[in-house]
C-alpha cells in the first residue's frame, strides 16, 4: 500500500507531496513488515554515497563543526545523543545514539581528525551497523577567497539488521542527502550568511 506524504521545507513552510511505501510496524518487534514488490528480497548490502560542493565557508570554520563530535545531537538528523568518550593526538572514540524508526540504537565510532583537511569517522562497535565509514575532506578553492572551501563528502554503510536495511533503501536519499545540508545550517547559526551561496551538490557516487 502507498500512502501520501508532505514534505515541509526548513523555513516550515509546505513543499509539496510525494507517494512514499506504507511500512505496517504493528506486527511483533521481530517480525518484518510485508513490504512493497519491489523492495522483497532486496536483503542487505552496502549502500554508497558521495558528493561535492563548494561552499561559502573557510576550511576551518567547516573543520571546527564536523569535528565537534559532542555537539552533533543538537542539529545533526536522527542523531539523539553524542559525546566523546575518549581522546588522542588526531584521533577520539565517540558514542552515538540515533534514532531510525522504529528503534533508536547506540554505536561507538573512531574518528581521525587532521585539521582543517579531514574528519573520518569509523563504527567500531555496535550492533546496528555491519559496517559505517563516513569521510569529510576538506580543500582550498583560491588564496584569494579565504572564506570558502571545498567539501567532499562521503559515507559507505551496511545495516546488520534487514529490517532496517529495507527501511534505509527507502530513505536513503533523503538520509544521505540532508547530512551536508544539516552542517551547512549549522555554520549559518554559527557564522552567519555565507560568503557565497553552497553550489548544488556534484553527486560522484550513489548506491542506494
Amino acid at each position: 500500500m502507498w500512502i501520501r506524504q508532505m514534505r515541509i521545507c526548513p523555513c516550515g513552510c509546505f513543499w509539496r507531496w510525494r507517494s512514499m511505501p506504507f511500512l505496517d510496524f504493528s506486527r511483533t518487534f521481530f517480525q518484518l513488515p510485508r513490504l512493497p514488490g519491489q523492495l522483497e528480497g532486496l536483503g542487505n548490502k552496502r549502500k554508497e554515497y558521495s558528493e561535492r560542493r563548494t561552499l561559502g565557508y573557510s576550511m576551518e570554520q567547516m573543520y571546527d563543526i564536523i569535528a565537534d563530535v559532542d555537539k552533533y545531537k543538537e542539529f545533526v538528523p536522527w542523531c539523539t545523543d553524542s559525546k566523546t568518550i575518549a581522546r588522542s593526538t588526531g584521533q577520539c572514540r565517540a558514542l552515538l545514539t540515533i534514532g531510525f524508526p522504529p528503534l533508536t540504537e547506540r554505536y561507538t565510532s573512531t574518528v581521525t581528525l587532521a585539521r582543517p583537511q579531514l574528519v573520518k569517522s569509523v563504527c567500531t562497535e555496535g550492533k546496528l551497523f555491519n559496517h559505517l565509514v563516513t569521510v569529510w575532506q576538506l580543500s582550498p578553492i583560491s588564496a584569494e577567497e579565504k572564506r570558502s572551501c571545498r567539501l567532499q563528502f562521503s559515507i559507505s554503510f551496511e545495516f546488520r539488521s534487514v529490517l532496517h536495511a529495507h527501511l534505509a533503501y527507502v530513505f536513503f536519499d533523503e538520509v544521505v542527502k540532508s547530512m551536508v545540508t544539516a552542517f551547512l545550517n549549522r555554520a549559518r547559526h554559527l557564522h552567519g550568511p555565507p560568503s557565497f551561496p553552497a553550489s548544488k551538490p556534484e553527486v560522484v557516487v550513489h548506491k542506494p
